[in-house]
């Protein structure tokens, strides 16, 4: 993500998974997500982990860019069969 961008608040599409964001090149500030009331930065090296049906928004702040991998698994409370009817993430 580029310096000074902002995703305005959003929603992910749905609440059958939960989003992994592993930090893999993070300024050192201005780089923050918040999802409900909840407001934290990201680190190098270290993962975060929201469910994306809740709305979120994040800032790019820093001078420099931010590259994250993100990964989607399951939310934890779906049951087996309950996954098999879903389309994959």
């Amino acid at each position: 993500m580029q310096p000074g961008t902002h995703v305005w608040p959003h929603t992910g599409p749905t609440n059958c998974r939960l989003r992994m964001h592993l930090g893999l090149v993070i300024p050192k500030q201005g780089c923050r997500i918040r999802c409900t009331d909840i407001t934290r930065e990201w680190e190098e090296g270290k993962v975060l982990i929201f469910d994306d049906s809740f709305e979120h928004e994040v800032w790019q702040d820093a001078d420099s860019y931010r590259l994250i991998f993100i990964v989607d698994v399951w939310h934890p409370e779906l049951t087996a069969q309950q996954r098999q009817t879903l389309s994959p993430i």
